[in-house]
């Protein structure tokens, strides 16, 4: 070693291991005060409130990838212009629930019977629904355009009740087209 190296320091002291720590720890972007991260948390809500609506009220620019486009639409129009087997589902489960509770065997077991014929008239109901409103967008948009899982995406939608369907339905029941 050079006698210069050997005299030369780094001109301040080692920092301790709490400094260290400390400096660390500082935040990447910086403190913000309440009222700022208020604002930011107000503003997103109302945000998320405008998509919500947009969402609901079937505004193309909200939607999810899943509802977008013409085919869709129109495939929700129609599912939602018709009365699905679907809809009635929730109602029954719960009158199934209810059955539960009086005591008598043959009852319950009505119910429950009740409830798997209403799921397998549901699964033919959707199946159909999905054949015909498939039919239905290619002949309107032309067999060659016609989206992939239209079918399946108009048989879940039949099996949601109208009232939670989101999209909401733009058509009134019974609607022809």
């Amino acid at each position: 070693m050079s006698e210069q190296s050997s005299n030369q320091g780094k001109g301040k002291p080692t920092p301790t291991r709490k400094e260290r720590e400390k400096a660390r720890k500082k935040p990447l972007v910086g403190d913000r005060s309440k009222e700022a991260k208020r604002a930011d948390k107000e503003k997103v809500r109302i945000q998320r409130q405008q998509i919500r609506e947009g969402m609901m009220a079937g505004d193309e620019r909200y939607l999810s990838a899943r509802d977008k486009g013409p085919q869709r639409r129109f495939a929700r129009d129609l599912v939602d212009a018709r009365f699905t087997a679907g809809e009635l589902v929730l109602p029954m489960l719960f009158i199934v629930v209810f059955m539960t509770f009086i005591d008598s065997f043959i009852l319950q077991v009505i119910a429950l019977f009740a409830m798997w014929g209403l799921f397998g008239i549901v699964a033919l109901d959707a199946t159909l629904v999905g054949k015909s409103t498939k039919k239905k967008v290619a002949i309107k948009f032309g067999q060659e355009n016609l989206e992939q899982g239209i079918a399946w995406y108009a048989a879940m939608r039949s099996i949601q009740m109208r009232s939670l369907r989101i999209p909401k339905p733009q058509v009134s029941r019974f609607q022809k087209f």
